[in-house]
């Protein structure tokens, strides 16, 4: 699996344990929804790291829980 796709799988998989909607986490991340549907929908679309760490804090977790999980471990290169 590619890095861009375990990304986009671990986020959703936050939102759905959560019950977040995606404009209610954009919200509390304070990041435009345009930026999170850009790396969201796009196939090959990485967050930045900045970027990265707001969804994380909106979704009051740090980027280490967020990255601590086996799908990271067999991550790819886009």
């Amino acid at each position: 699996m590619d890095l861009s796709a375990a990304i986009k799988l671990r986020v959703e998989y936050y939102l759905k344990s959560q019950n977040l909607k995606r404009s209610a986490l954009c919200e509390k991340a304070g990041i435009a929804p345009s930026t999170f549907s850009s790396f969201m929908n796009i196939k090959y679309a990485l967050p930045k790291l900045d970027t990265l760490l707001h969804i994380c804090e909106g979704l009051g977790i740090t980027l280490g829980e967020f990255f601590l999980d086996p799908i990271f471990d067999e991550a790819e290169r886009d």
